[in-house]
């Protein structure tokens, strides 16, 4: 938890130190992720760092294990919606709310599972059109900690941060 405050407060990590701030990390059930949240990048070099932010990303949903809306993005009228991540990927360089018409979605997206990942089962959510899997860690009761596996991508994992969404 300290080496997860202190990266947080300087702002990025090394890949390594993303690893072994992960693996640290206590495992979480599946029911653990149910509801919205909050997205925000964990910087680590990765090719990614900076796209999801800059692209007006706004967190996940977990509506429940087979109901999960893996994009969720800030749109222009203030409000959130959810995005096709293959749409998204297709537009990556959009500033995605500017396109909402062409990107939204009321299909659920995503599944969550419980996988093995880095030696330790824990919740998974598996893309349901791409080879994407973003697997949790738990930092507090309301924050978590993303490693994003995309074979796509070269290079080590994309990293990133949920924490809970205030309700009501």
């Amino acid at each position: 938890m300290a080496a997860f405050k202190a990266a947080i407060k300087k702002g990025s990590a090394t890949p390594e130190e993303a690893y072994a701030i992960f693996d640290a990390l206590e495992t979480v059930p599946i029911d653990f992720m149910l509801g919205t949240w909050k997205g925000s990048e964990f910087y680590t070099g990765h090719l990614m760092d900076g796209k999801l932010e800059s692209s007006s990303w706004y967190g996940k949903r977990f509506n429940g294990v087979d109901q999960v809306d893996p994009l969720m993005f800030n749109a222009n009228d203030g409000g959130i919606f959810a995005c096709d991540p293959v749409a998204a990927f297709m537009n990556a360089e959009a500033r995605i709310p500017d396109i909402q018409e062409k990107v939204e979605t009321h299909q659920p997206a995503a599944r969550l599972r419980t996988v093995v990942t880095r030696g330790e089962p824990t919740a998974a959510m598996i893309y349901n059109q791409l080879p994407i899997i973003d697997f949790f860690r738990k930092v507090d009761d309301n924050t978590v900690l993303g490693l994003m596996d995309n074979p796509t991508i070269p290079g080590h994992n994309f990293f990133f941060v949920l924490r809970r969404a205030e309700s009501g």
